[in-house]
């Protein structure tokens, strides 16, 4: 067994949330942990400099058959640096592509993913991304769909939200540990609390002061006083919104039914399906 435990999501799903809870805890201190410091308390698997430093030659060069080829060394290589247990963030659908696995089983030590209704995350993908909202639903519903290779980010291939969801949520092993966004909000002591059990604290005080230090409204403030280096395009604020059911308001029916069409099996399964549809 690895030393790597892997915080996945969709992208929008709460992911840099679940990040900044586990540096809070680790970190325990009387102060909230800066964003610019949570790279400290885990990494990145989209990391460029990873990729470049192994080929030999710029991330941005490589296609994405070479990026994914690449994988299984950078995941050793990110391993291999780490004398414990060391959390790694990731977009990648649990997947395979050419015969390569997209995360490493070799390397991995479990997994914590969290899932988010998709008709949320086309809202908050649309105003992350600069996209309308049905250029959003469009990439929800993308087989295809991969992110960019970026001097910020190298390509993580996504595939449709409901590919994404599934192959995360079809894992049968006990070493990972299957979040609702929605719980989080909801039930925040209960459901990071599992969090924390699973790395391996069940200090109640330490728990509930990582949960005050990453609630989003203190990470919207550091972000508006300090910046955030993962915001994808200048002027856009990353931590916007963070509350459920902003769909209600945002989408049309017809949008709403185009999601619901693509992803009804998931989105059953997580109790996304609104009444009367």
């Amino acid at each position: 067994m690895g030393n790597i435990v892997w915080l996945a999501s969709y992208p929008k799903s709460g992911n840099t949330w679940l990040r900044a809870f586990l540096a809070n805890l680790i970190a325990n201190r009387p102060a909230p942990v800066p964003l610019a410091e949570l790279p400290s308390y885990g990494r990145l698997e989209a990391e460029p400099e990873l990729y470049s430093r192994i080929a030999g030659r710029p991330s941005t060069e490589l296609d994405f058959a070479e990026l994914c080829a690449l994988r299984p060394q950078v995941h050793a290589a990110i391993a291999a640096a780490a004398t414990k247990t060391v959390f790694v963030k990731t977009h990648s659908m649990a997947g395979a592509i050419d015969g390569v696995p997209l995360l490493t089983p070799q390397v991995s030590a479990g997994s914590i993913y969290v899932v988010r209704n998709p008709l949320d995350v086309a809202i908050s993908m649309s105003h992350h991304f600069g996209i309308d909202q049905d250029a959003a639903i469009d990439y929800l519903n993308n087989e295809n769909s991969a992110t960019e290779n970026s001097e910020m980010f190298v390509t993580e291939f996504l595939g449709s939200w409901s590919q994404h969801v599934k192959s995360w949520a079809d894992m049968e092993s006990e070493r990972i540990l299957i979040l609702r966004y929605e719980d989080l909000l909801e039930k925040p002591a209960k459901w990071f609390g599992k969090v924390a059990r699973m790395v391996g604290t069940e200090d109640r005080a330490r728990i509930e002061r990582a949960i005050r230090h990453s609630d989003f409204r203190a990470l919207a403030e550091m972000e508006k006083r300090d910046g955030f280096v993962e915001v994808p395009i200048k002027g856009k604020r990353f931590f916007r919104a963070g509350r459920s059911n902003q769909w209600r308001e945002k989408l049309s029916r017809e949008q709403v039914a185009r999601i619901i069409k693509a992803h009804r099996e998931q989105m059953q399964r997580f109790g996304y399906v609104p009444g009367g549809h």
